[in-house]
């Protein structure tokens, strides 16, 4: 991803310490320690202005190492709640940046700021009736977009074509399988006839998933962070897939999605009998769906990337104004 944007990459060692084994948790904090001191070093190199960090066990080594060399930090929490890296992190941030209001209760309100969660800036070309023709899809059907992520999700994969029969009946399918359920998935592609062909179009991967979102009347994914701010900026409707092993997170982001009345949240071990219920129910419906379409859309914040900037921006001014006088 760093290549396609054209982005210099540097590596840092680092490891996780959550729920592992304390061997794990002792290797893993040498490797965090390493980390610290790479970090330290290219930032002794680099003279960064300021510093911008999400969090998670990554983030660590790179925010002490650059809190070292005194190298103001904007943290920036994409989900609902912190997890332990954001909490420490922190402790050392000048400024923390969160999506939603709810967040701020976990922070100093004297540190703290909502911007939202950024969007790609590409976003704002995309258009329904464009997306709709570069997919292929029929102008006047509702659409189904089923999204696992880049490796994919395999209970909704699974979930789908356990049922995609009478999934085709209601709406056609953009399904987005991820990379390890691909050959599986093309080769079910191939069994199909004709007329479902024609209503289902499946992908590894999509590059341009705003092409996928802007084309769908309501979306089948998981909850990660980043439906808090793609699925508002298109106002799509969802139903919401926690991923289980993911600690509180993604529970706690389907919740408030729903809690909202911008999505439906299921469970993994109901989905295989209950997609097709729930989905006879919203498609049947379409006021309803617009409804929530319509409560997703006004939690959108489409500036949140330029509220970002403007944080980032201003400590970086501020280091460099405090670098000169100190001069």
């Amino acid at each position: 991803m760093a290549q396609r944007a054209s982005l210099p990459f540097v590596g840092v060692p680092g490891g996780g310490i959550h729920g592992l084994s304390l061997r794990q948790i002792i290797r893993n904090i040498g490797r965090l320690a390493r980390g610290t001191v790479a970090v330290y070093r290219l930032a002794r190199n680099e003279r960064p202005s300021a510093l911008f960090v999400t969090g998670g066990y990554a983030s660590v080594p790179v925010a002490v190492g650059c809190w070292m060399r005194r190298v103001p930090i904007l943290l920036y929490l994409p989900d609902i709640e912190p997890g332990w890296a954001v909490r420490f992190i922190a402790v050392l941030a000048k400024r923390i940046a969160v999506t939603v209001e709810e967040s701020c209760k976990y922070f100093p309100s004297r540190k703290v700021v909502v911007t939202g969660y950024p969007v790609r800036a590409e976003f704002a070309e995309v258009h329904r009736a464009r997306a709709r023709k570069a997919l292929g899809l029929q102008s006047d059907s509702p659409v189904l977009l089923v999204l696992g992520g880049s490796r994919g999700a395999r209970p909704l994969n699974q979930a789908l074509l356990n049922n995609v029969n009478r999934v085709l009946e209601l709406a056609q399918v953009v399904h987005v399988s991820g990379e390890l359920d691909w050959p599986d998935v093309a080769k079910f592609r191939e069994s199909l006839v004709t007329e479902q062909k024609s209503r289902y179009h499946a992908f590894p991967y999509m590059h341009d998933i705003g092409l996928a979102m802007a084309s769908a009347d309501l979306i089948l994914c998981r909850s990660g962070a980043s439906t808090l701010g793609e699925l508002p900026y298109f106002g799509l409707p969802a139903i919401l897939v926690p991923y289980s092993h993911a600690w509180r997170y993604q529970q706690v982001t389907a919740g408030w999605l729903a809690e909202r009345g911008a999505a439906c949240m299921m469970s993994e071990d109901r989905l295989m009998d209950d997609l097709v219920h729930v989905l006879e129910r919203l498609f049947s419906d379409p006021g309803a769906l617009s409804e929530m379409s319509g409560q997703m859309r006004a939690l959108a914040r489409p500036e949140a990337a330029s509220s970002l900037a403007r944080e980032l921006i201003g400590l970086a001014y501020r280091q460099a104004e405090g670098r000169a006088l100190a001069q």
